[in-house]
């Protein structure tokens, strides 16, 4: 099974290359996530209409795998999104979703 979790974000004016960083796959967000078992990945997506909109896509192998990390890890998440407001002008969370269709079986 796969879990995906889908946030949308607007950088700060004159922050998006420090946002990108922070935010791309190689960021301190993904670094972090790495260290809980089931992360398959993130991307980082920027809107080519608006290129001030971005999207994230994290990629877990599953909801419960995703939960684990976040109680494991919850006082060091909540410490980095704390450390990250000052780039971000708005957020939101678009939400989750399993896997459709025959790879769902997988």
């Amino acid at each position: 099974m796969s879990y995906l979790i889908l946030w949308e974000f607007i950088p700060r004016e004159g922050k998006a290359r420090e946002f990108e960083a922070a935010y791309g796959p190689d960021g301190p967000w993904a670094g972090l996530f790495r260290e809980g078992a089931g992360f398959q990945g993130s991307e980082l997506w920027r809107e080519g209409a608006d290129a001030r909109r971005y999207l994230t896509m994290d990629r877990w192998s599953s909801r419960a795998a995703f939960e684990t990390f976040r109680a494991q890890f919850h006082v060091r998440y909540e410490a980095l999104d704390r450390q990250m407001e000052h780039l971000i002008s708005q957020e939101a969370y678009l939400g989750s979703f399993l896997i459709a269709g025959p790879e769902a079986a997988r």
